[in-house]
C-alpha cells in the first residue's frame, strides 16, 4: 500500500536516488566469468600457439605455468591465477587476444574442411575409376602407373583388412596435391596465348 504521506513533504522520491556510472557487481562478477574463461582457452591450446599470442610476459607466464602443472588443486589454483592476471589486461589487449582465438578456430575449422574433402576424393578413386581420369587431367605431372599400383593395393588392404599403407601413401600424394595449384586446362593456355597476341 502506498504510503500517503510521501510526496507531500515538497521533494520527490528520485532525488535523492545514486546514479552510478560503473558497472554493477553482477557486470564485474560477468566480466571477470568471461575472462577466466578465456584464460582457460588459452590454457588449453599448445604452448607454440600461446607464446605467439600478443599479451604481457607476466599474463603468458602464469599460463605456460599453467599448462605444466598437472596436480589437480594446483592446477585449479593457477588457473584462478591466471583469471586475475587476465583482469589486469587492458580493453584493446583482451580484443586481441580473442581475435587471435576465433583466428585458431576459423582456421582449424578450414584445415578439418580441407581434410575431409581430401578424404572424399581418396574415396571416391577406390570406388570409381573414372575419378583417376578427373584426376589426371586436373594434374598431369603425375605418375599414372604409381597411382593405379597405390589404387588397387588400397583396395587389396581394404579387403584383406590388411594395414592402410598404400591406403595412407594417397591421401599423402593429394595432400601435396592440394598445395600446389592445379595445371591450367587447354582452353585457358588458349586464352593466355590469345591475350598476349
Amino acid at each position: 500500500m502506498p504510503n500517503p504521506n510521501r510526496g507531500s513533504v515538497g521533494f520527490q522520491s528520485n532525488e535523492f536516488e545514486q546514479e552510478y556510472e560503473r558497472p554493477s557487481k553482477s557486470e564485474l562478477k560477468r566480466q571477470m566469468d568471461e575472462l577466466q574463461k578465456l584464460g582457460a582457452q588459452l590454457v588449453a591450446e599448445p604452448r607454440d600457439r600461446v607464446k605467439r599470442v600478443p599479451m604481457p610476459d607476466d599474463v603468458k607466464d602464469a599460463i605456460l605455468e599453467c599448462q605444466t602443472i598437472t596436480n589437480h588443486e594446483g592446477r585449479r589454483r593457477q588457473l584462478q591465477f591466471v583469471g586475475k592476471k587476465m583482469r589486469t589486461l587492458t580493453e584493446e589487449e583482451v580484443a586481441v587476444i580473442q581475435r587471435t582465438i576465433d583466428s585458431w578456430k576459423g582456421a582449424s575449422k578450414a584445415e578439418t574442411a580441407a581434410l575431409h574433402a581430401l578424404e572424399r576424393r581418396r574415396e571416391k578413386l577406390l570406388s570409381d575409376d573414372k575419378a583417376l581420369t578427373t584426376l589426371l587431367e586436373e594434374h598431369p605431372e603425375l605418375d599414372v602407373q604409381h597411382l593405379r599400383t597405390l589404387i588397387r593395393n588400397a583396395r587389396k588392404e581394404q579387403a584383406e583388412n590388411k594395414p592402410p599403407k598404400a591406403y595412407r601413401e594417397l591421401f599423402q600424394i593429394l595432400k601435396e596435391l592440394g598445395k600446389k595449384p592445379a595445371a591450367p586446362a587447354d582452353d585457358e593456355l588458349e586464352d593466355d596465348e590469345s591475350a598476349d597476341e
